[in-house]
C-alpha cells in the first residue's frame, strides 16, 4: 500500500464505522499508542468530515512487548462509560496487543466496543479480530510488516 492507498483505506474504514454508528451522538476513538494513534487520528478526521457524530479520541498507551503492564490512556476512562468505542491499531498480528486494548475498557459498561486495523495478518493467538480492517494478508510468520507513516508513507512486507 502506499499513501493513496491508506488514504483511500482509512475514508473507506470511516464511511463502515459510521455505517454502524449512525444513531449515536458520541462515538469514542481509542488509538493505540504509535501507529494506532496516527490511524485513529485519521479516522476520527475523516469521521468528522463525513457525520455529524461527536468524535472523541483516547491515546492508549500499552507497552506491545508486555501488554500485561498498566495501561495508561490520554483521558480519563469514565467518559467511556455507557459509549460505543472502537479501538484503532495499525497491524493485528497475533492480538496480544488489540485484546488488551479491549480489556482495559472492560471495568465499565459500555454500549459497544469494535476494533479498527490497517492490516489483519491471520496470524492471531487470541479470540479477537478487526472488525473493520483495510486489508488482510496472508503472511508467513517470519515477514514483518512494516507501516510507516509520512515521508514514505506505505505498508512494507520484510
Amino acid at each position: 500500500m502506499d499513501a493513496g492507498d491508506i488514504a483511500k483505506t482509512v475514508t473507506r474504514i470511516a464511511f463502515q464505522i459510521y455505517e454502524n454508528h449512525f444513531e449515536e451522538k458520541k462515538l469514542i476513538i481509542a488509538g493505540i499508542t504509535d501507529n494506532g494513534v496516527i490511524l485513529g487520528k485519521r479516522i476520527r478526521d475523516e469521521l468528522k468530515r463525513i457525520s455529524e457524530i461527536e468524535v472523541v479520541f483516547i491515546e492508549i498507551k500499552i507497552d506491545k512487548k508486555n501488554p500485561r503492564n498498566p495501561i495508561k490512556l490520554s483521558q480519563d476512562i469514565g467518559i467511556c462509560k455507557h459509549q460505543s468505542i472502537v479501538v484503532v491499531d495499525d497491524v493485528l498480528n497475533t492480538g496480544s496487543t488489540l485484546i488488551y486494548a479491549v480489556t482495559h475498557f472492560l471495568s465499565m459498561e459500555i454500549k459497544k466496543i469494535q476494533t479498527a486495523v490497517l492490516v489483519n495478518r491471520n496470524h492471531k493467538n487470541f479470540p479477537i479480530k478487526g472488525d473493520f480492517k483495510g486489508i488482510s494478508l496472508s503472511t508467513a510468520i517470519k515477514e514483518h510488516i512494516d507501516v510507516a507513516f509520512g515521508e514514505k508513507e506505505g505498508v512494507y512486507l520484510s
